[in-house]
Formats: C-alpha cells, sequence, structure tokens
C-alpha cells in the first residue's frame, strides 16, 4: 500500500478571548474591551510527518503568545487595523503558507452578539 505524503495542513487557535483598547468612542479609548480572535493557518506538514519532530511544524505555540503580546499592547480604533497586524503578525513565521484572521468584537452592536472582520494573506 503506497504512503501519501500531506502537502498541505491547516492548523487553527480557536476563540483566542483577549481585551484590548478597541473602538472610536470616547469611553472605547479608556476601557479594555473583550476581543476574540480566530487564527486559520497553512503549512507544508510533510517534514513533521515523516520525523515526528516539533522542530518541523508550525510552533503555534508561539504564534499565540506573539498574538497576545500584539493585542494587549494596541490601541487601535478599528477591528479593521487589528486584524491586519494580527494578519502580519502570523504571517511573519516563515512556515506560514497563508493565513486567515477573524476577530470578533462581542456585543458592539445592539441585538447582535458581535461584529466580526476576516482577513487571508497567501505567500507569494
Amino acid at each position: 500500500m503506497k504512503n501519501f505524503v500531506p502537502d498541505r495542513a491547516t492548523i487553527r487557535i480557536k476563540d483566542l478571548a483577549l481585551r484590548t483598547i478597541i473602538g472610536a468612542n470616547q469611553w472605547e479609548r479608556k476601557k479594555r474591551q473583550d476581543i476574540v480572535v480566530n487564527v486559520s493557518m497553512t503549512f507544508d506538514p510533510a517534514k513533521a510527518a515523516r520525523t515526528d519532530n516539533l522542530r518541523d511544524t508550525l510552533d503555534y505555540k508561539r504564534i499565540k503568545r506573539d498574538v497576545i503580546t500584539l493585542v494587549e499592547n494596541s490601541r487601535y480604533r478599528l477591528i479593521e487595523a487589528l486584524a491586519g497586524k494580527i494578519l502580519n503578525t502570523v504571517m511573519k513565521h516563515n512556515l506560514v503558507l497563508e493565513a486567515t484572521v477573524r476577530v470578533d468584537k462581542p456585543h458592539a452592536l445592539r441585538f447582535a452578539e458581535s461584529v466580526s472582520v476576516e482577513m487571508h494573506a497567501k505567500r507569494s
């Protein structure tokens, strides 16, 4: 039986709950608010699948720490700006071939659970 070598895999960081200064209203500039970050990262898993070695795969724990540091130290008016910075932070990791980032701002609108922005980038 032939062994297939995977050429793409996706790792997801789901519902990372953080707090930051986000929003354009005066009160939003003074008080940290909840946001929820979701990250989906595609990479080549062939070497990691072959070696079973942590050095050969995407370090999602480090990416999570980088996202937390960015978000907790940020002050943006728009969730679009924050999502773009998170996406750039994820794409700085060389093994990431493409990524999607979604940032939710819970209860940003009355009668809605949240407002979210989703952005995608692909390494050329």
